[in-house]
């Protein structure tokens, strides 16, 4: 099957998404699909057109940025032509140029899958006051042409506004997944590297985003060493430049001063060095603090490296910690009770940890494979009837 997914960011853009996409296509390429990604040339120094790990990825000249959206005047001519050639569609939103992708697909005649990986929430300002209800509408106009959604929990689905009123064509299907062991050599070495000799070590994994709520973290973090004295963060991911995030981490800065030591920013770690961070930390914590969260990779990524993981109380997000036991769910913005839970974490680590297997049974990118297979298959068949005339 020719599959063409299409999304505004990819890789080597650091975000859930990207991830969740990048993993998913490479996925479907070991499972014998031809795969196109068509994205957008958000850095200009990146390749209009490369062959990554058997994706065929085609990115689209940006010629203007609207906040964390980008204009591609020839986008719409590269989209249509890529459709064409393609026996799919699968959309990623949210991103503003799925309403016409999703009518242009149906007017040629393709079946189309919409995975919708959060909702969005635009900085405060005039541009993006009106931004939103565009992108909104947008959205609802992809969601109708589109053969079916796909969300990642249930739990999230009911709870958004805009899936809620889908239900009738979604299917939920988890996230793909996937995280190596890492080996007793890996974990020491990266100990030695940064210094890790106090304990606890509290990780997270993530952007420098608004959405994340790490100054959550930091007034935690204080809380925490009242008891424990020893503790300090792992910050793991991009934390410098981020689209869109300039005025947060202006704003965060003076208190990551404040902390010195204690707050060790470790930029963006990948594969076996990204492993060891996480089996190195004592627990991970994701305390975000809106829906554009919607279920966080990095938790089943934690327990998988044998650490639990502290999540906030929202809808998705808390799943992991639901389905497996390994960790504690806290109310949102509250960085008392994320202190507690990170005191209790630490003090009763037996109580939080499972094994490996038993979170790859539930989450695993072979599954996700698989299970978008089946939706494929169903919506191209449903199609070929429907023009057919069967």
């Amino acid at each position: 099957m020719r599959i063409l997914q299409v999304l505004t960011y990819y890789r080597p853009h650091i975000s859930g998404l990207t991830i969740y996409a990048q993993r998913l296509a490479r996925g479907l390429v070991e499972a014998g699909h031809w795969v196109t990604v068509l994205t957008s040339q958000y850095d200009p120094a990146l390749p209009l057109i490369a062959r990554e790990s058997g994706v065929e990825v085609v990115r689209v000249p940006v010629a203007l940025r609207l906040s964390k959206g980008v204009i591609m005047p020839s986008f719409g001519n590269t989209a249509r032509r890529l459709i064409r050639e393609h026996d799919i569609v699968h959309l990623h939103l949210p991103q503003f140029d799925g309403a016409g992708l999703a009518i242009n697909a149906r007017r040629l005649g393709k079946p189309v899958v919409l995975t919708y990986h959060c909702d969005i929430q635009l900085p405060h300002g005039l541009l993006n006051s009106l931004a939103g209800p565009v992108i909104r509408a947008a959205n609802h106009i992809a969601a109708r042409f589109t053969n079916r959604l796909v969300a990642y929990t249930d739990d999230y689905a009911r709870h958004s506004p805009f899936l809620s009123r889908y239900i009738h064509k979604l299917t939920v299907i988890p996230p793909p997944v996937e995280m190596q062991a890492p080996t007793p050599q890996e974990v020491t070495a990266f100990a030695a590297k940064w210094s890790l000799r106090e304990r606890p070590i509290i990780g997270m994994v993530a952007r420098l985003a608004t959405e994340k709520g790490v100054e959550v973290l930091v007034k935690a973090l204080r809380r925490v060493r009242q008891t424990l004295p020893s503790a300090r963060v792992l910050f793991a991911g991009p934390y410098r430049h981020v689209l869109g995030e300039e005025d947060y981490a202006r704003r965060l800065q003076p208190e990551f001063d404040a902390l010195g030591p204690l707050w060790t920013f470790t930029g963006s770690l990948h594969g076996a060095e990204l492993a060891a961070l996480y089996a190195n930390c004592d627990v991970t914590v994701l305390p975000s603090l809106n829906s554009t969260e919607s279920f966080g990779l990095v938790q089943v990524e934690s327990m998988l490296c044998g650490t639990p993981s502290i999540c906030s109380d929202l809808p998705g997000v808390r799943v992991p910690v639901q389905t497996t036991g390994m960790g504690r769910i806290v109310p949102v913005g509250d960085d008392a009770a994320l202190a507690e839970a990170i005191i209790e974490v630490v003090g009763h680590p037996d109580r939080y940890r499972k094994p490996r297997a038993a979170i790859e049974h539930l989450y695993n990118i072979g599954r996700s494979v698989r299970e978008y297979e089946q939706l494929y298959q169903e919506v191209a068949k449903r199609t070929l009837s429907a023009t057919s005339g069967a």
